[in-house]
């Protein structure tokens, strides 16, 4: 599986691709939401890993604009990744079309769960 995290702290990204690598799984990287789509336009993955609070634009408007294309790619899921605590922001990540929200800092156990929650998902639709 290839994961897509965008996020505009290194340090941040570091943590999860050497989380994601102990399983094996590849990560991408882009530092803001502009370079998270161009990225989705280059290549297919299997979920994207997307921050709120980046310099330009931000990860609601990222994901706003996934779930608006034409093609298989708007499907992808997508899990926000933040340490927004206000009071309606998962409601907010979910109605701008994201499937989760984990709260930072990520812990390892809590992102596998989510990602295998969301492949049997994938897999339950797709039988």
């Amino acid at each position: 599986m290839q994961v897509l995290f965008v996020e505009d702290d290194a340090m941040n990204r570091r943590v999860v691709r050497d989380m994601l690598s102990v399983a094996g799984v590849e990560m991408t990287e882009a530092e803001d939401g502009e370079t998270g789509l161009r990225k989705i336009d280059e290549g297919t993955f299997g979920l994207v890993l997307m921050d709120l609070r980046m310099p330009g634009m931000d990860g609601l408007t990222a994901i706003r604009h996934i779930r608006s294309r034409a093609d298989a790619k708007a499907a992808v899921p997508i899990v926000v990744v933040t340490a927004d605590t206000g009071l309606t922001i998962r409601q907010d990540c979910l109605a701008a079309g994201a499937d989760d929200v984990m709260m930072k800092p990520v812990a390892m156990e809590a992102l596998f769960e989510v990602m295998g929650r969301l492949i049997a998902a994938q897999d339950a639709f797709a039988i």
